[in-house]
């Protein structure tokens, strides 16, 4: 597992085959989103030097666990036959117990160099750490942003974790370290103020005066930093992907693209362009290269899109606004500027613009312009049994032509798939490290930790990027692409401990005793201060005791939600009142279908 910058990306083997693009207006000539591109990838010897370094960031982390026990349980073999030894000869010779003093000392001495060793380590790390990770003088608790970054900067400065997948802690792996340590240093289990919310975000250019890339609403909108988050599993059309983002970006300057692309050898990497950068160095993935953060790992320790996105908020580091983003997306042009005009009109601080993206068939122009005037709208949802359990899974969103004009639309849920927002929601709501093997559930817990956190959903008006699915013109090609799942056997009844984990967090299922559930770092993934669980259930009609749900909310949401809620934004713009809200939705037509 590494941090990659697409080391060796310039050499190709003779017999690779290519596609060569010449670059007009900032976009490839003949780029075409339906076409899949051949693989190209770097050569034989780059491929197995990356190999080696995903594995090797494993076996590193076994090897120190190895040494640190041999050592442990050497020096106590040590110790206990000194002792032993010291006895028979404190009983033969009739001494003193000092002896046997000398002895316990012995060993207790060499703890204390092992924890002193350790420390100087760990203190160490931490002064080798960028400078990103210092602390903004003027707000304790949440680090000092820089531009630009990346975590190659970081690489000797990674912390080691515990594979989720593995109950007995038999793996573990070296990853970034989150941009902010505490999420509960930032929001502080309260409502964040404004002052305090503006601390996170960079922007391109320092304020002149006191040389900080954090400028908050100071910035101009277009020098406003964004990242943008993907997970990718063995997926050929992550680069395709990225080239998107940068291409049909207005601002791609601005831009930091963090991917977890989980492959094994002979896959190719989101970062590898489609001709080697010494031949067509204006290629996006040769041009943007240093904006780019590919953290690779192992297909075989992927535990699915929970895990690999825990992963993918740990690259984050201080950027203004956040995307997350599936690896099989087209972007439209000057999706940058579109995305955050919108996000701009809700005048909500604690805004996040989320929804399952339209299918990419019949939605692009040939110039890059978005064909759609209609969108999804995040309200349908309904319990669901299986293996894990009972728990809310989104179904198919309605989607038309917008009810409301000028302005996203409020919303009750929040989906994986697509969703923008301030830098601070990433920061505040990351992604947990014990849900491994979850796939439907993730999108509830994140929704509802953002909701007590304080943060509204709502649904974009105009889309800026579209979804390649495995049906239609595009079944053939995407049915090839291998998932997760394909090494689920290995993890067998993970994922049922981790449902259970899933749905304690947020109150989901009270039938369940605490105590079958695992707590570790409960705080940093766990609910806000600002709103309680049971009141998102009150308003949108869920019950959690019997399983079910009142029906036909897309009604409310459609209608009246927006300009009902809306009227209780805070006068600071930082997320609606809650308090204020005096409803329930009770379906009126219980017995429709």
């Amino acid at each position: 597992m590494t941090a990659t910058n697409g080391g060796g990306r310039d050499h190709l083997t003779s017999n690779a085959r290519s596609r060569r693009s010449n670059v007009k207006n900032g976009r490839p000539e003949g780029f075409d989103d339906s076409k899949v591109y051949e693989i190209v990838s770097d050569s034989a010897d780059s491929r197995a030097a990356r190999s080696a370094m995903r594995k090797k960031r494993i076996r590193r982390a076994r090897k120190r666990k190895s040494k640190s026990n041999n050592a442990a349980l050497c020096c106590l073999s040590v110790g206990i036959f000194v002792t032993y030894a010291l006895i028979c000869v404190g009983e033969s010779s009739r001494r003193t117990s000092s002896q046997l003093d000398v002895a316990f000392d012995l060993i207790d001495d060499y703890y204390e160099l092992q924890k002193r060793k350790q420390q100087v380590h760990s203190d160490e790390s931490t002064d080798d750490r960028v400078d990103a990770k210092k602390p903004n003088a003027s707000m304790s608790g949440i680090p000092r942003g820089i531009w630009p970054v990346s975590i190659r900067n970081e690489d000797g400065a990674f912390e080691t974790i515990k594979h989720p997948g593995f109950d007995d802690g038999s793996v573990e792996l070296s990853v970034p370290r989150f941009w902010a340590e505490d999420p509960v240093a930032i929001h502080q289990n309260k409502l964040m103020t404004r002052e305090r919310a503006l601390s996170i975000g960079t922007c391109i250019t320092k304020d002149q005066s006191t040389g900080s890339n954090n400028r908050g609403d100071k910035c101009p909108l277009n020098e406003r930093t964004i990242f943008i988050a993907i997970a990718s599993y063995r997926d050929w059309q992550c680069r395709d992907t990225v080239t998107s983002i940068f291409t049909r970006a207005q601002h791609p300057e601005r831009l930091r693209v963090a991917v977890v692309d989980q492959i094994i050898d002979g896959d190719g990497s989101c970062d590898v362009p489609f001709s080697p950068c010494s031949e067509d160095p204006e290629q996006p993935l040769c041009k943007y290269k240093d904006q780019i953060d590919v953290f690779q790992m192992d297909a075989e320790l992927a535990v699915g899109p929970v895990f690999a996105r825990h992963i993918g908020h740990r690259l984050y580091r201080g950027e203004y606004y956040s995307t997350q983003s599936d690896a099989h997306v087209s972007f439209v042009a000057d999706w940058d500027v579109s995305i955050i005009d919108q996000m701009e009109a809700t005048r909500d601080e604690m805004a996040v613009l989320s929804t399952y993206l339209t299918d990419v068939v019949g939605s692009i122009s040939p110039s890059g312009k978005s064909l759609r005037n209609t969108r999804p709208i995040m309200c349908n949802t309904e319990y669901e049994g299986g293996v894990q359990g009972k728990h809310l899974r989104h179904l198919s969103q309605p989607e038309g032509v917008p009810d409301i004009r000028g302005s996203p639309q409020l919303q009750p849920y929040w989906a994986a798939g697509y969703s923008f927002s301030r830098g601070h929601f990433i920061a505040t709501v990351p992604y947990d490290l014990y849900q491994p093997m979850i796939f439907q559930g993730e999108e509830m817990s994140i929704g509802l930790r953002g909701f007590t956190i304080g943060y509204d959903f709502f649904a974009p008006e105009k889309s800026v990027c579209f979804h390649h699915y495995a049906k239609g013109e595009n079944a053939e090609k995407r049915n090839k692409v291998h998932h997760f799942w394909e090494h689920s056997d290995k993890y067998a009844g993970t994922g049922i401990k981790a449902m259970k984990r899933v749905l304690g967090i947020v109150h989901m299922n009270p039938e369940v005793d605490p105590s079958e559930w695992n707590h570790a770092e409960e705080e940093r993934y766990g609910l806000g201060g600002v709103r309680n669980t049971s009141k998102f259930y009150e308003v949108f009609g869920i019950d959690v005791v019997n399983k079910k749900t009142q029906r036909h909310l897309c009604q409310f949401v459609r209608g009246r939600m927006h300009k009902m809620f809306l009227k209780h934004l805070r006068p600071d713009g930082m997320g609606i009142d809650y308090d204020q809200i005096d409803f329930k939705w009770v379906d009126p037509r219980p017995n429709d279908p």
